[in-house]
């Protein structure tokens, strides 16, 4: 199991063997992913060739600066060991003066950094686009040990991406953008679409309405093209009535997963989900 360096509400990593199990050949087909997120779907599957899309653009430059070796295993290691020296010294006062650096720089090494030393493994952004997860008070945020395991990571990470080379795109843009970037001569696609959870994970990037999501599902159901959706079907307080609504027809294939969420600003959005796994094939 390939695991990112990145953590993100809503990932992937329980239910990957789930997903690799429905994934079709991908011999000269072309995988679109325009939600990637932490990317763990993209680089388990690790399709011949991918377009791959966030609306976070610190996610996609992260895995950019891999793709063009701006960031190495071995810049990443030394850019923890002596940032997380300072943090294991100075705490939040630390923590806040990379948080500044990082709103001012927007640099990957800075993102890393943040999104594995901030309160709850939560990313999230104010209004200008500002990173404002508080500190999480835990002592020895990093040890050698998973200094070693980040980086044994990002080295994995960057030999899938590198193997790949001008075969895999990664675009900063919304969904509803990704086509434009689609100069690949491969004559058929394949989508998987990992969207926040409508009435569970608002807010990611971005706000993400009732009107986005019916819009994304609207696009979903025309395609032609064969396509997995991720989405939720019920937990311990209520059902998704969008997944009833947009997919009751016989061509789609609804397949229920348990799982269990442990990232989230909130205990209340840390429990048990009936997830769900939809193909139109």
């Amino acid at each position: 199991m390939v695991v990112s360096p990145i953590k993100t509400q809503g990932k992937k990593t329980k239910i990957i063997p789930n997903i690799i199990e429905i994934v079709p050949e991908l011999k000269d087909i072309l995988y679109i992913e325009p939600f990637l997120g932490s990317g763990e779907v993209l680089f388990n599957i690790n399709p011949q060739f991918a377009l791959v899309s966030d609306n976070n653009i610190h996610i996609i430059n992260f895995y950019k600066s891999l793709q063009n070796k701006t960031i190495t295993p071995q810049i990443v290691r030394e850019f923890l060991e002596i940032n997380g020296a300072k943090l294991q010294e100075q705490g939040c006062n630390f923590y806040y003066e990379m948080r500044k650096k990082f709103n001012e720089t927007q640099s990957p090494l800075y993102f890393l950094f943040l999104n594995r030393s901030c309160f709850n493994g939560v990313m999230r952004f104010n209004n200008k686009g500002e990173f404002n997860v508080p500190f999480c008070n835990k002592d020895n945020r990093f040890a050698k040990a998973l200094i070693t395991k980040i980086v044994n990571q990002v080295s994995l990470i960057q030999d899938i991406i590198l193997q790949h080379g001008d075969k895999w795109k990664f675009v900063c843009c919304d969904w509803t953008q990704i086509e434009k970037y689609n100069d690949f001569d491969c004559k058929k696609s394949l989508y998987y679409f990992d969207p926040p959870y409508v009435e569970r994970h608002s807010t990611y990037f971005d706000a993400w309405t009732e009107d986005k999501n019916k819009m994304l599902f609207e696009h979903i159901i025309s395609l032609k093209e064969k396509f997995i959706l991720s989405n939720w079907l019920s937990n311990n307080y209520r059902t998704n009535t969008h997944i009833d609504t947009y997919f009751r027809d016989d061509k789609f294939n609804i397949l229920p997963i348990e799982h269990f969420y442990h990232v989230g600003g909130k205990e209340l959005n840390r429990n048990a989900i009936l997830e769900c796994l939809i193909t139109n094939f």
